[in-house]
This record gives C-alpha cells, structure tokens and sequence, in this order.
C-alpha cells in the first residue's frame, strides 16, 4: 500500500534518531543523580529483558540504539527479534556493560520495546480476527506524532499492512475535502491534474457517493462507517472494479460482521491508538561473564 521501502528508509534513520535523542533528553540520563552517586560502585553486569506476558515482540532496534547513544560500548544481544511470539517468562533481550549506562537508558528503551510489542501484539489479534477471509489489515495515520515508522513497523511485525505512511503517498478524498472542492468529481479531478501518478483513494458515506467515486476509476473506495448491509450493496455496485476499505469504529468485537466477501481491506485506527504496551521488565543478573564491547 506505501511507497517503496527503499524510499523511505532515509527518513526513517533521521527520525529515529532524532526520536532517541529526544527521549534521552526528556529524561536527561547523563544527569541521573541517583546512579551518577554511585559511581565509585559502578561495574560490568549483564541485564536481562524477560516478557511478563506473552505477546509479539517488535522495537528491538530501537532498543539497541537508544543503549548505544548513551554508550557505545554497551553489547546487546537480540535473543527475540522483531515479529517473534513471546510467552511469559521467555528472555527477550540480553545486555552486558557497565551497570550505570545500562540504569541510565533502561526506562526510555523499554518504553519503545514495551509500546511497539504492544501495538505488535493487538495487531495480531486483529489479523487471527481475520484469519478465515480474504482481507487485509491495514493501519492508519493515527500514530503518535514522530513515531509513525516505529509504530507502522508494529504493525507489520504483527502481520498487518500499512496503508500509506504519510500526505504525500497518495491522495485521499475525505468528506472534508469533498466539501472543499464541492464535489468528488471536482477533487479527483483537480488530483488528477496536479498529480497524474500518484493513485487515489475516495472515502463515501453513502452508495450515491460510492456510484459517482465509481464512475471515476479511482484506485480504492473507503466505505465509512457502512453497515453491514450497505457494505454489501457496495460490493455489488463495484462488481470487483475497484478495491473497497471498510473503516469507522472498527473493534475486535465487531470486526468479523464487517468481513463481508467481496471487500479488499478492513482499517483499524485503534491498532495504534488504543494499545496497551506489552508488559516488559529488565533485570540485572550481577557481574558480567563478558566483557562491554569495545
């Protein structure tokens, strides 16, 4: 549904970066006067990140780099990668270092590991939800601002697909640009105009808007907040000419009434804004059989 990877990876490194920093910042972990007091007792351990509940891991490389930024020299050991299915109790993550770098950026990179798992692990559910029919998960826009990447990647690690990451992907026609134009036809066709190869999608909230987005060959129809019976006039009226997305209050209660054969893709905003971080705890084991990374 996005652009290319490739495309995007630039992007991705210069916002992760810049999200590390941030974090590290909020925090000001070189400023920690609980550890920086107890320095003269600083040594090599090894740490232990072990899953309290099962779940699908995703944000490992987050975690890695936000220990890296507050010292290069701290080795992680990635036992759990990205996609993987936890149980309770399973080691996730290993890390061997010094005891004060590993206290200083503990809590910001757990709070990544916990929050991507956990949007990991709602999509999963959604996407076994869906399990018996041909149709696609997808996510939203409706990310938390600066982490869109981060929480897109989730969503694929839980087995969902991202719709487009950002403004400039593709067009999509809402109700508030219908409005603005006066018409759908007016907005496709301006679209069409300004930008000849980007595809084009058009939300309707009726079966009138749905015919006259028809008629205009546009590249996926969004069907908003139709009902179950609707949905399937729409699949009707389209006859497979264009790709239909359901959307609007989609839940895990109701998704399986809007899976009705003949649509494409269901999209779930809460797969990004109504998570719970998967619960996730680091442990120090004592001293350090290895050495910190040179």
């Amino acid at each position: 549904m996005a652009v290319t990877e490739e495309l995007q990876l630039p992007l991705k490194s210069q916002l992760t970066e810049r999200i590390i920093q941030l974090a590290l910042l909020e925090d000001n972990v070189q400023q920690d006067v609980t550890t920086n007091s107890l320095e003269e007792f600083d040594r090599p351990v090894t740490a232990r990140v072990t899953t309290k509940e099962d779940g699908i891991i995703s944000g490992t490389d987050i975690f890695t780099r936000t220990f890296r930024a507050v010292d290069p020299k701290v080795s992680v050991e990635v036992l759990k990668g990205d996609g993987s299915g936890v149980k309770k109790g399973d080691v996730v993550i290993e890390l061997h270092g010094m005891e004060s770098s590993i206290l200083k950026a503990e809590r910001t990179a757990l709070n990544f590991l916990q929050r991507l798992s956990g949007i990991a692990t709602l999509t999963k559910k959604y996407v076994d939800k869906l399990a018996p029919y041909d149709i696609t998960l997808l996510d939203t826009r409706k990310t938390t601002p600066g982490m869109r990447y981060l929480e897109k990647k989730a969503v694929i690690d839980g087995g969902g697909t991202n719709h487009r990451m950002n403004l400039e992907d593709m067009a999509m026609v809402k109700d508030n640009h219908i409005d603005m134009a006066g018409t759908i036809s007016n907005a496709v066709k301006k679209i069409r105009g300004r930008f000849p190869g980007k595809k084009i999608e058009v939300e309707v909230k009726n079966l009138e808007e749905l015919e006259e987005a028809v008629a205009l060959n546009v590249d996926m129809i969004m069907l908003d907040n139709f009902t179950p019976r609707m949905q399937e006039e729409a699949v009707k009226i389209t006859n497979r000419r264009v790709k239909l997305e359901v959307s609007g209050n989609v839940n895990l209660e109701n998704i399986e009434e809007k899976a009705i054969k003949g649509i494409d893709f269901i999209s779930v905003g809460a797969l990004t804004h109504s998570f719970i971080s998967l619960d996730l705890s680091l442990n120090i084991s004592g001293l350090n059989t290895k050495k910190a990374k040179v």
